[in-house]
């Protein structure tokens, strides 16, 4: 005798079966030196991809920052084709892989608010469209914002800082180096620093223009550090530059000058007759 299936059973949907993308991303800035690298994690979620019976149709990886909404392509796209219906599971080593800004986040939460967003499993968490799930998703891209925006300002307090005691952040000028080791932080490059100095005494005493600088420049065939030639915007940026003195302006935006305790290249009087000759001479 056949038994009859109730109604409401028979009514039931079947639930659709998910198809899993694995997501792997990391990024070469400071703060993600002690993330597992892209095939670490890749390999490290199929192990539990097969662990948990589940198949990965996919894999997408990118080596890029996460910290501004949007700017990633293959996350994006992995985003669009979820919203297409190509994918309805997420697979990915951790929470702030996929999001460490609110609007990613946000986007996430709305996928499964719609149900195109089916499930998230990482190495430690799962999240599906459950108020708690999202809540704790949410929490944990929250936390890596905030723990991103802090190491951000920490970063900004620290070149601040750095200028204040006389060391200017970022690539030294041309005639410099960067030293970071022991207290000199910046040094006299000696292979292009006696050139650079012969640069504003030919401006100050001979009334060189910026044109006959790069002339001259071009006929001792001098290069940057990089192995190119000097471009005449950039001999007048040198020329402006009160960093050969012994000063500097950190940030750009302001007008103060911090007293550097890297060496100087040419006294600021000869600093001074060179930004005479650029005010009337012409370029």
């Amino acid at each position: 005798m056949e038994l009859a299936v109730p109604q409401q059973i028979q009514d039931t949907p079947k639930t659709a079966p998910i198809r899993w993308c694995l997501y792997a991303r990391k990024s070469s800035g400071q703060d993600e030196r002690q993330a597992l690298s892209i095939e670490q994690q890749i390999k490290e979620m199929e192990l539990l991809a097969d662990h948990w019976g589940i198949k990965i149709a996919e894999v997408r990886k990118e080596s890029h920052s996460s910290k501004e909404s949007g700017t990633r392509p293959v996350y994006n796209r992995l985003i669009k084709d979820i919203q297409l219906g190509y994918f309805n599971g997420i697979v990915t080593w951790a929470p702030d892989r996929l999001s460490r800004n609110a609007g990613d986040l946000g986007i996430l939460v709305d996928l499964m608010d719609q149900g195109k967003l089916v499930e998230i499993r990482t190495h430690g968490q799962t999240f599906t469209n459950s108020p708690n799930e999202k809540f704790l998703l949410m929490i944990l891209g929250s936390q890596a914002k905030l723990e991103n925006d802090n190491r951000g300002l920490n970063v900004i307090r620290g070149l601040h800082n750095k200028a204040a005691n006389g060391w200017r952040p970022g690539q030294a000028p041309i005639g410099y180096l960067n030293n970071g080791l022991g207290e000199e932080k910046i040094i006299i490059d000696e292979e292009r620093s006696a050139v650079m100095g012969e640069m504003f005494e030919r401006v100050a005493k001979q009334a060189y223009t910026g044109r006959d600088v790069k002339r001259w420049l071009d006929d001792i065939d001098f290069r940057s550090r990089q192995g190119k030639r000097i471009v005449l915007s950039h001999i007048y940026r040198t020329l402006q530059n009160p960093f050969y003195y012994g000063e500097f302006q950190y940030p750009k935006t302001d007008p103060k000058l911090h007293k550097g305790k890297h060496k100087p290249l040419i006294t600021k009087q000869l600093f001074d007759e060179v930004q005479i000759q650029l005010t009337v001479v012409p370029k």
